[in-house]
């Protein structure tokens, strides 16, 4: 540290600060949840509305085409027990919220606000909003091709 003179250690200053950015870099960014108005959507019962968000041709040999949806649910609001079996694979994302998933054969789990999850093809799940804030589960239809 006896060598260490303004010019240094200003010249040191001036590396770390440049390298800042690039450390904020590392936090995985999260999804804007969208301000949807309590009338925005369809109405699908038990608190839950969906809002369709977009479809898109997919690149996917496997699948025609990738549709997103919005289920927004209410603080309290679940999936109905006698849930229907899936008749395609999907991708869920939670955007807003914290929700407790059951699946048959596996422990209930809960995925937090930017965590992700799937469903598969032929198979059920029933979802909860178990926070107390309007939840968004934001999901990926891969639709077969």
């Amino acid at each position: 540290m006896e060598n260490l003179n303004r010019r240094s250690a200003l010249k040191f200053g001036l590396a770390a600060t440049a390298a800042t950015p690039v450390f904020s870099l590392v936090v995985p960014a999260k999804a804007a949840a969208p301000g949807y108005s309590a009338t925005d959507g369809v109405d699908m019962g038990h608190g839950r509305r969906m809002v369709e968000v977009g479809e898109q041709e997919s690149q996917i040999t496997a699948y025609k085409s990738i549709k997103i949806i919005d289920v927004i649910y209410q603080p309290g609001a679940s999936d109905p027990d006698d849930q229907p079996m899936m008749d395609m694979d999907m991708v869920c994302h939670i955007i807003a919220g914290e929700f407790k998933i059951e699946k048959k054969g596996i422990p209930a789990y809960t995925v937090k606000d930017g965590g992700i999850y799937s469903c598969g093809k032929g198979k059920s799940d029933k979802a909860t909003n178990i926070s107390n804030v309007v939840g968004i589960h934001r999901i990926a239809l891969l639709i077969p091709a």
